[in-house]
């Protein structure tokens, strides 16, 4: 294995240069009932992995970069109104969940959240505007408050990001046992000829807490030890004639339908530690768009037709703030393609992939501020001359201020 560990361990040890943790508040309104915060959030990597450089890409590449790199902005006035508005900027991410990118994958800044919130109460909340679509658990996770290293990197919804337009209900009933969740999305947003037809996305979730509930709209994958918590959870997502199955004939028509199973289970056990397990099951069904002459481009690969599973577990020490963590991943893909040229001659139709990786979050203060260091190997079931097993080291600090 050509991964550079003790370089990846260095970086991480510089990473420690500096700390703060706390974001700026201020009030207005006739009786200060307005406030509006500032917070920043970033995620600063050292990664290496064992191919993707060099003439064959056999070789290692590392890279310093940002997973995230976020403002966020939250304000509330009186106890029913509520904004939430995020920003993202990334650069050169080159090193991609199962390929390194060649040349220079540039940057993106955009908005990444654009939320009117209002709490009518806690049977009954509205968002509108821009947000997390409720088709899995994992997507619904808080990005700095995850038990590994990241969320799943395959678990995604197809045509869309993490987010979505739209507006959503959802509420806590029977004294918080029971939540639910419906929302109304854009899902693809093409128009004109590139789709069949211009449809919303739908999508239905819901959940029942057994032991201490988790009553807000996102999740964590850790708590910490602060709860007790037996969490289980479904969601169902469609949305009607989303692609062609021959993109040339404009032919085709097919609809996407997804659901999820997942279940969340946390518990402290006083002189042991916290133990943390969770798993889901997704299935996203493109009908078969895959097999068609000249499928859309959007029905195959990372995010198309797909099924999977995965399986995470956590250890938290009694009274040192250092968790241990480990996962494994089982994914099928109907049709997926890692060369950079896209030639079919390169896409692998029923691919296979097995994801593994441990690692250990240290807590310097809480989720404020988080050294994670996470060793990730990625095997595929079909090889080809732009397919192969690697291994990924990745030393993080999390910064929240």
């Amino acid at each position: 294995m050509k991964i550079n560990i003790i370089g990846g361990l260095l970086a991480g040890a510089m990473l420690l240069a500096g700390t703060a943790f706390a974001g700026p508040q201020m009030t207005f309104g006739p009786n200060n009932e307005g406030t509006l915060q500032l917070d920043y959030k970033g995620q600063f990597q050292a990664m290496v992995r064992d191919n993707g450089s060099g003439a064959a890409k056999d070789d290692g590449t590392a890279d310093f970069n940002f997973r995230r790199n976020r403002l966020a902005l939250m304000g509330a006035y009186g106890d029913i109104m509520s904004m939430y508005v995020q920003t993202e900027f990334l650069e050169n991410q080159n090193i991609q969940p199962l390929n390194v990118v060649d040349g220079n994958a540039g940057s993106d800044f955009y908005i990444l959240d654009a939320q009117m919130r209002f709490k009518f109460d806690n049977a009954f909340n509205v968002y509108a505007g821009k947000f997390k679509y409720n088709m899995n658990r994992e997507n619904l996770e808080a990005c700095e408050a995850p038990l590994t290293l990241d969320r799943s990197l395959f678990i995604r919804a197809p045509f869309v990001g993490t987010t979505d337009k739209g507006a959503a209900v959802w509420g806590n009933l029977f004294n918080d046992i029971f939540q639910y969740r419906l929302d109304v999305t854009n899902g693809r947003s093409a128009t004109g000829t590139d789709t069949p037809k211009s449809n919303f996305r739908y999508t239905g979730r819901a959940h029942v807490s057994l032991l201490d509930p988790e009553t807000g709209y996102g999740y964590k994958g850790t708590y910490l030890g602060k709860k007790k918590v037996l969490t289980i959870g479904g969601s169902y997502q469609q949305e009607a004639d989303v692609a062609y199955s021959d993109t040339v004939a404009k032919s085709g028509a097919v609809d996407y339908k997804g659901w999820t199973t997942d279940i969340f289970f946390e518990y402290p056990i006083d002189g042991i530690g916290t133990v943390t397990l969770s798993g889901a099951y997704e299935d996203i069904d493109l009908g078969g768009a895959y097999k068609g002459a000249n499928p859309d481009s959007g029905t195959i690969g990372l995010n198309g037709e797909k099924n999977g599973w995965y399986v995470k577990g956590g250890y938290m020490l009694p009274k040192l703030p250092l968790q241990f963590f480990a996962r494994y991943e089982k994914w099928k893909f109907a049709a997926l393609n890692l060369s950079n040229t896209g030639l079919v001659a390169d896409t692998i139709y029923d691919q296979r992939i097995d994801w593994y990786g441990i690692g250990a979050n240290y807590y310097f203060r809480d989720q404020n501020l988080k050294l994670t260091m996470e060793y990730a190997q990625t095997n595929f079931d079909k090889t080809n001359a732009t397919t192969k097993d690697f291994g990924t080291f990745i030393t993080q600090l999390q910064l929240i201020f």
